[in-house]
């Protein structure tokens, strides 16, 4: 089983702020910020509900993609994040 996973980006305040509107509407919200004394200044932080499971680095863009899909309650909370998710800048592809 996974218990966390993450993936690199190349703005980190800019994918947190993503992360935070389209997050919302599942119950999930940012959780922690790693201190740069332990990451050798690299920003790194963690989203979830109850602890971080789902991780961002600043270290440029994923490479290669990865994909994740995100748990939801129901229907609406599916609508409601795709919903925030395209009104803080996503793409649907």
């Amino acid at each position: 089983m996974i218990d966390h996973s993450g993936i690199s980006v190349s703005d980190f305040d800019q994918a947190k702020a993503f992360y935070e509107q389209a997050l919302a509407p599942l119950g999930a919200s940012f959780l922690l910020q790693v201190p740069p004394e332990h990451t050798g200044g690299v920003k790194v932080g963690g989203f979830g509900r109850d602890s971080a499971a789902f991780w961002l680095t600043e270290a440029g863009a994923q490479k290669p993609p990865a994909h994740f899909a995100f748990s939801a309650q129901n229907r609406a909370e599916v609508d409601a994040f795709y919903a925030a998710a395209m009104a803080a800048g996503g793409t649907d592809n």
